[in-house]
């Protein structure tokens, strides 16, 4: 459903009642309160020494349109602002064929973006009604992962999406009715760095929105599955919200800014597990022995920071205690493996590790002088020049070719011990066991010259003054 001054539109023809805006226009030539809480947002959190965006003209966004009035009053204000920030502006319209009016709402963002000279594509996806995650879930995950893919086929530097205040505060009671920690509560972030993701409105509210498309006469539609609450978002929007703010009519901003103090707290727990991590995580690998130093709340912590760095959903509080607790309390010997998602949780020799689990298949590469190689079987070799170490640079180290291990290879990294089965060489060098069939290993001419993690062959090392070619293998997910 199309509105233009909350004036109900038919679907099939879609009209445009208010004034066209072109992007070179400013709204005023005095801020509006909501245009001026925008422009404080990118001149706050992305200045030039963090993200360029307030400095560079090269600096582009993608705003995550879907045609409501908070992604349409956001792409206004956005127009509004690119004369004053200088950045490049693109859209995408995310079609997931849900609704009968989804073919109406992609018609008017593609208006929308037209009448004001911004660049849209609208990407289709196909739901699937019968995922676990629920529709709901299932839709925004495709959501995003659509905006991502975006982002980087376009090469922008974040993507934009409209969540305000009310958003918050709604997001704030879900997650504290689903017995959520502080990172939960902390709700949705202003800047997500690690997704390369910022929402610029969350401290406007719905109600400031509306009061803007109003006055600037824009035109949106309405998703009626929003006035469904057998949904979670919209019973406590339309059923829980209102009750409290009866009794609290700040109840909003309160709940924002509660998740905003919370944020602040989350950002101290990251910053401890990023000092803990200095001297606990090395090739993200995490030492037991210092973890079970650490207090309990402090190793969870730790934990949790890891899972993140992974992109991993947190287990509940019980799971991860028992990960803990199978994690430090294991006799030495014991094979450990939990399933996280799309990761297995391992232990060996003394070390946690996450691995991801993958095919074996034969490949065989040639290195032309690349900085970095990825392998088919996941992960990727990584080439530096350096002094005093490596695969001596006076043999010609050109056109490396790069196999998986066969069976029965054999090598001698060191002059003063004998040759032995790389079997035995990875063992000693504590290569994780579901690591050794992947690792990649490295032939000059004819000769293995390198197995990264545990050496290079002693007649092609180079010496104290030589220039040598270093060559480490980072395995998929670390």
């Amino acid at each position: 459903m199309v509105n233009s001054k909350k004036l109900l539109k038919s679907n099939a023809s879609i009209k445009r009642a208010g004034k066209q805006v072109l992007a070179s226009q400013p709204v005023s030539s005095e801020l509006h309160p909501v245009l001026s809480e925008l422009h404080s947002f990118f001149t706050q959190h992305l200045t030039a020494d963090e993200s360029s965006l307030a400095s560079s003209p090269a600096s582009k966004l993608l705003l995550a349109l879907s045609g409501g009035l908070d992604s349409s009053v956001l792409l206004h204000l956005l127009v509004s602002l690119k004369p004053i920030l200088r950045f490049e502006l693109h859209a995408l319209h995310v079609h997931h064929g849900l609704s009968p009016n989804a073919d109406a709402w992609a018609a008017l963002c593609m208006e929308q973006c037209q009448s004001l000279d911004v660049p849209i594509r609208v990407v289709q996806v196909n739901v699937d009604q019968s995922s676990k995650l629920g529709i709901e879930a299932e839709a925004r995950q495709m959501r995003y992962q659509a905006l991502f893919d975006e982002r980087l086929s376009i090469q922008a530097d974040f993507v934009v999406t409209a969540h305000h205040q009310d958003d918050q505060a709604e997001t704030f009671i879900l997650q504290l009715m689903r017995g959520a920690g502080v990172k939960g509560l902390s709700s949705m972030a202003e800047v997500d760095r690690i997704r390369s993701l910022i929402r610029p409105l969350l401290r406007v509210s719905r109600q400031a929105l509306y009061d803007y498309a109003i006055q600037n006469e824009l035109q949106w539609c309405d998703d009626e599955s929003n006035d469904n609450t057998q949904y979670e978002r919209n019973f406590v929007r339309h059923d829980v919200m209102p009750i409290l703010q009866a009794r609290y009519p700040s109840v909003k901003s309160v709940l924002s800014r509660t998740a905003s103090h919370l944020a602040e707290a989350n950002a101290l727990l990251n910053t401890l597990a990023e000092i803990d991590a200095k001297t606990l995580v090395v090739n993200d690998s995490v030492c037991l022995q210092g973890l079970s130093q650490l207090s309990n709340s402090r190793a969870k912590n730790l934990l949790r920071w890891w899972f993140a760095q992974h992109y991993l959903s947190m287990p509940t509080s019980d799971h991860l205690a028992e990960m803990l607790q199978q994690l430090l309390n294991a006799k030495p010997d014991a094979e450990l493996s939990i399933k996280i998602q799309h990761y297995t949780l391992r232990r060996y020799q003394q070390r946690a590790y996450l691995s991801i689990e993958q095919i074996n298949e034969p490949f065989d590469l040639v290195w032309n002088g690349e900085n970095e190689l990825m392998v088919p079987n996941g992960g990727k070799l990584i080439f530096r020049q350096v002094e005093g170490a490596g695969l001596a640079l006076k043999f010609g180290m050109t056109r490396l070719r790069i196999t998986n291990r066969s069976g029965g290879e054999r090598f001698k990294p060191d002059v003063l011990r004998p040759t032995r089965t790389l079997k035995h060489l990875l063992q000693a060098a504590n290569i994780p066991p579901w690591q050794r069939d992947h690792l990649p290993l490295i032939y000059w001419q004819d000769t293995l010259a390198c197995v990264p993690g545990v050496g290079v062959a002693h007649e092609l090392s180079a010496s104290k003054n030589e220039l040598g070619l270093d060559i480490t293998w980072q395995a998929l997910g670390t």
